[in-house]
């Protein structure tokens, strides 16, 4: 129906009443998943949809590949524990028929976030400093080592994560491996904050890393400079994941693209 609105909007009456497009296409399509008005649906529109794709070599012949790949890592033995410990309780909380549907979706959404900040690292679940340390989180050990082999290798690299606090922490983790503390890019900078990093990373072969919040710099970023991305937590929604993979894979870019997934084994991950 949404396209029968703005069809409808730009050349009144092209796509019928609203009735009969409800009844032969939207209905149909929407409520019950029907193929064949799914394909009348697409042979009718299609002369009003022009889309163009990176990935279409006729529209753009010099754009190089996007490879992508997901990094298996597993949980250390005490984030194990807390994981089991937290999923029980949690279980046994929404076993109690007395909760409502608001406090039991509550309860679940509570429950996923905690489990993505423990995948991530102990102590953004715990709040306890005494887990900063890399050894223990797999993913941590994981991210510094590919850093490294990056860096050897001479890519530029930037590294997503929808956390602040798990921006900070990468922060800490790179220094060595960086040589300096590379930059955050999130949404408590200003502009011209955030447009000096961005001219630093595009311009300069001492910023070779650049970590940035999914949030504040998922869209509207050309970083092109970057040859790999690293998300290191994985967004709800797999589109807003490739729009910031896009702030590397773009016009303008001369290299292949090696986008790195973190996913944490044996987890909801």
């Amino acid at each position: 129906m949404e396209y029968w609105l703005i069809l409808n909007f730009a050349n009144p009456g092209i796509m019928g009443s609203r009735a009969f497009f409800r009844t032969l296409f939207a209905d149909p399509i929407e409520s019950r998943y029907d193929p064949k008005a799914l394909q009348e649906f697409r042979q009718l529109t299609a002369p009003f949809i022009l889309r163009r794709l990176k990935t279409d070599k006729s529209v753009i012949s010099d754009l190089p590949d996007k490879i992508v790949s997901d990094e298996l890592c597993s949980l250390t033995v005490r984030q194990s524990a807390i994981y089991k410990s937290l999923v029980k309780n949690t279980m046994a909380r929404l076993n109690n028929r007395h909760l409502d549907g608001y406090e039991r979706s509550a309860l679940v959404i509570t429950l996923i976030n905690q489990l993505k900040q423990l995948c991530n690292s102990p102590v953004q679940y715990l709040k306890d400093n005494d887990y900063a340390d890399p050894k223990f989180s797999v993913k941590a050990q994981r991210l510094i080592e590919l850093c490294a082999k990056l860096k050897s290798a001479g890519q530029k690299t930037l590294i997503f994560t929808q956390y602040k606090e798990t921006g900070y922490l990468i922060q800490n983790w790179l220094k060595e491996v960086c040589g300096r503390t590379p930059d955050f890019l999130h949404g408590s900078l200003s502009v011209s904050e955030r447009g000096k990093m961005v001219d630093n990373f595009q311009n300069k072969r001492s910023h070779r890393f650049m970590v940035l919040s999914l949030k504040a710099a998922g869209t509207g970023l050309n970083l092109t400079a970057a040859s790999a991305v690293i998300h290191y937590d994985l967004w709800w929604n797999s589109a807003v994941e490739a729009q910031a993979t896009d702030r590397a894979y773009r016009i303008g870019q001369q290299s292949n693209v090696e986008v790195y997934r973190f996913i944490t084994a044996n987890t909801f991950e």
